[in-house]
């Protein structure tokens, strides 16, 4: 990410059952980050355990690692050093768990799953300590590339520097460490960091085990709170801002210990205000959640977020202001070319995108939209590809999902509408509750029928669609009665036969 010029703020709001982190740059919030303390999992997780039982039939151990249900160990997630050269080889016969492992045993393991109902956790005995742009595998040596850089070329080139960085930082220490996608770009003085962070871990969690007794935790992957000073913090970051006292004071003690450089920029919030208050951080979380954005010009996005893709209109609205109208529509796309990109880092949408510019029948302006939009999307720390126009007028680009959606993470589908952003209008309810009658009276005779329907459903019986009410239960020969259910929404109803 280009941070050249930019100064960015980071707000840090912590409550017991949350933490929420606001990036702020152009006095503008451009990034919302959001950990409930409920949903935050196992996974990471390294523990001291003891083999509780083995199950040579399951070819599986269960292990006390501290929790109220055993997690559990299968053979395939042993470390293949613990098999031996022989039995690691290809096409060797799978060394039978009870031969590893024994009741009783010690174990340095790590969770690979969370637990979900009844299941304990899911371990492996093969460490792995995820970084902001690698992964070390500290009981390994080898370095890996991730498959997603398929350049051969840039694959051997990222090896080999990250070989080198590794013996300049310690020409001791394991070399096992896998290169992440968004690390291709990466300068060798963020790599140098994450080596050394990673490698400071570690020891950590190594001189815990010589000091700890099974069933022990070890580590735990780290907080959001945490996870904002290793990846957030940049050279363009200005102050780092918690409200909480507490936890100010246990931030400062990590970054003393791992990212020192970052100390300097912490600070304890002391506003009489709420933080996210003071900045407007709420009021642009529930603008973000909305499908309109109103540009400052008169102009506005409709933003539509679905399983394939989202898709960004961009509309004139109320805006006059150019002396023609193909400057109207040029300042305007212009405008939204900012925005769009803003738009997406606070949602953190991902995936395919398309958007809709206003037609523009220069093909200066759209080179110039085109610029400004990649120009805008160049402070985006996610790998953003933007393929230009298509034929049919629309710009075509995909952004790496690297977490759920803002809306995702906040909201649900609609229970009335079921997620469709529409429901059924109280007439085709009526012309529904009609057709039903219709059906039920040819396989019943009861003495009446009653429909319980939405209040709306109702009061259009009584009205507009009494006429047709009345012919339905002239020609089945029985009473029709109304009956106002105020729980029930628009599409709802029962047919009660009495």
């Amino acid at each position: 990410m280009n941070n050249t010029g930019l100064q960015e703020d980071l707000l840090i709001n912590i409550t017991p059952q949350e933490t929420r982190v606001a990036l702020i740059a152009h006095a503008a919030v451009q990034e919302i980050h959001i950990e409930r303390t409920l949903e935050r999992g196992l996974a990471g997780n390294v523990y001291l355990g003891r083999v509780v039982r083995v199950l040579p039939g399951m070819q599986s151990a269960f292990v006390d690692i501290g929790l109220e249900r055993a997690a559990f160990l299968h053979v395939a997630d042993l470390w293949q050093r613990m098999l031996g050269n022989a039995e690691a080889k290809a096409g060797a016969q799978p060394v039978a768990i009870e031969k590893l492992v024994f009741e009783g045993q010690s174990l340095l393991v790590q969770v690979i799953k969370d637990p979900i109902g009844a299941k304990g956790a899911r371990l492996s005995t093969q460490i792995s300590l995820a970084g902001r742009l690698l992964v070390h595998l500290p009981q390994d040596s080898h370095i890996g590339i991730s498959q997603k850089i398929d350049d051969p070329a840039l694959r051997e080139t990222l090896r080999q520097r990250l070989t080198t960085l590794a013996q300049q930082h310690d020409a001791q220490a394991s070399m096992g460490f896998i290169v992440r996608t968004n690390a291709e770009d990466a300068a060798d003085a963020e790599l140098l960091d994450d080596i050394a962070y990673l490698r400071k871990t570690w020891a950590t969690i190594d001189a815990r085990v010589r000091q700890s007794q099974a069933p022990a935790l070890l580590y735990q992957e780290l907080s959001l709170a945490q996870r904002v000073l290793r990846d957030l913090v940049t050279d363009a970051t200005r102050s780092i801002q918690i409200d909480s006292r507490e936890n100010f004071e246990h931030l400062q003690a990590f970054a003393a210990e791992y990212m020192p450089r970052v100390s300097a920029r912490l600070q304890l919030y002391r506003g009489e205000r709420p933080l996210f208050e003071q900045y407007n951080v709420d009021e642009e979380i529930e603008k973000a959640l909305g499908r309109r954005v109103d540009l400052k010009s008169g102009g506005y996005l409709i933003v539509d977020q679905t399983e394939a893709m989202t898709t960004v209109d961009v509309n004139t609205g109320g805006f006059v202001g150019a002396r023609n109208f193909d400057d109207t529509i040029f300042k305007t796309n212009l405008e939204a070319a900012h925005a769009i990109a803003r738009q997406l880092r606070l949602r953190n949408l991902g995936g395919i995108i398309l958007i809709d510019f206003i037609d523009m029948a220069s093909s200066q302006h759209r080179a110039a939209v085109l610029d400004e939009l990649k120009k805008s999307l160049a402070r985006d720390r996610v790998k953003v590809t933007v393929n230009g126009f298509s034929q049919l007028g629309l710009v075509e680009m995909t952004r790496k999902r690297t977490r759920e959606s803002l809306a995702h993470q906040l909201c649900e589908p609609c229970p009335t509408c079921g997620g469709q952003g529409q429901v059924k209008t109280a007439r085709t309810a009526c012309y529904d509750i009609l057709r039903e009658i219709l059906r039920e009276a040819k396989q019943f005779s009861p003495r009446e029928f009653r429909i319980v329907a939405s209040n709306a459903v109702v009061d259009l019986f009584l009205e507009e669609e009494s006429t047709h009410l009345a012919e339905l239960s002239d020609f089945i020969g029985k009473p029709i009665a109304l009956q106002v259910e105020p729980a029930y929404v628009q599409h709802q109803f029962d047919i009660v036969l009495l």
